[in-house]
């Protein structure tokens, strides 16, 4: 297995409705995945390939509907940024819902 390939394996397992390929052409989304259903051994082989400070960017501009209470709290804790901010929610001011 390839330095690539462990990375690709868990893009495969935490962004499991999509092509691995494709889940890593969006970094700050394929780690909010990881973040929130990622193993600590899935967050070690992402560490080789990404910082924490790129993990710890993600809380500042959250891909909205990713994140669940229980992960949003624990990184934030973990990166020590308290107090822990709500949850970003989704807007569907501009969607028409039927």
């Amino acid at each position: 297995m390839s330095q690539k390939d462990d990375l690709l394996q868990v893009a495969k397992r935490v962004v499991w409705f999509e092509s691995p390929e494709s889940a890593l052409q969006q970094p700050k989304r394929f780690l909010a995945y990881l973040m929130t259903y990622g193993t600590l051994e899935e967050v070690l082989v992402a560490k080789k390939y990404f910082s924490e400070a790129d993990l710890e960017s993600v809380l500042l501009d959250p891909p909205p509907g990713i994140f669940d209470a229980r992960s949003w709290n624990y990184w934030h804790v973990f990166f020590k940024r308290e107090p822990v901010p709500p949850l970003p929610k989704r807007s569907l001011a501009n969607h028409r819902l039927e």
